[in-house]
């Protein structure tokens, strides 16, 4: 996934601290990327989508001018954008009047990848094969899984955006891929312990 280097993000971060204006330039064109895909991930559709992208900028522009210098220095940009684009998407689904389809995805609600049979004739069978699988996955599983191998985030920042250490991001990956494998007869994946329903929708320690 698209973003800056360790060096080019310290250099934004000294713009965003010296000069916030100037700086959220060049964060939105190294981050905007990362940001679309999140939301398109978490949208029903692309406009929706779009729109997310655009209303998550906006959150992090005004919580930036909140900070001071010191709180700007320290943020790690990508996977601080990536949690405010799930919580704006969750937000927009428990004020929206009527709720789409959604999935839970590491504490924060995702529209499903699989919505409508049509669609899902539109995606083709792999697919939409695939996306139920995804959903089927446990909730930490499911949001490891997605983050590393859709958005592309390494599992340092993975482990920040579910607030856990890296080994356990880790393997939140590798239980979750192993689970893919084996419901697609892998060779090396092994099944998956049966989840109940209420634990598929909650955190996983």
């Amino acid at each position: 996934m698209p973003g800056a280097s360790a060096t080019a993000d310290a250099e934004i971060r000294r713009r965003l601290a010296q000069d916030l204006d100037a700086g959220f330039v060049d964060l939105v064109e190294s981050y905007g990327k990362v940001v679309l895909t999140v939301a398109t991930r978490a949208a029903t559709t692309p406009c929706d989508a779009e729109d997310l992208a655009a209303e998550s900028l906006l959150r992090a522009y005004r919580a930036l001018s909140g900070y001071g210098p010191d709180r700007i220095r320290e943020l790690q940009l990508r996977p601080w954008l990536v949690t405010i684009v799930l919580n704006a998407s969750r937000n927009a689904r428990r004020d929206a009047a009527r709720r789409p389809r959604t999935e839970v995805l590491g504490g924060h609600e995702l529209v499903s990848s699989h919505r409508d049979a049509g669609e899902s004739a539109e995606l083709g069978d792999e697919v939409a094969g695939l996306a139920r699988r995804l959903a089927d996955l446990p909730a930490r599983q499911r949001t490891a899984v997605v983050l590393r191998h859709v958005v592309g985030l390494p599992i340092a920042e993975i482990a920040l955006v579910l607030e856990c250490p890296e080994g356990t991001a880790r393997s939140h990956v590798a239980r979750g891929l192993a689970a893919l494998r084996a419901a697609y007869g892998v060779p090396g994946g092994e099944p998956a312990a049966p989840v109940s329903g209420a634990e598929k929708g909650r955190p996983q320690p």
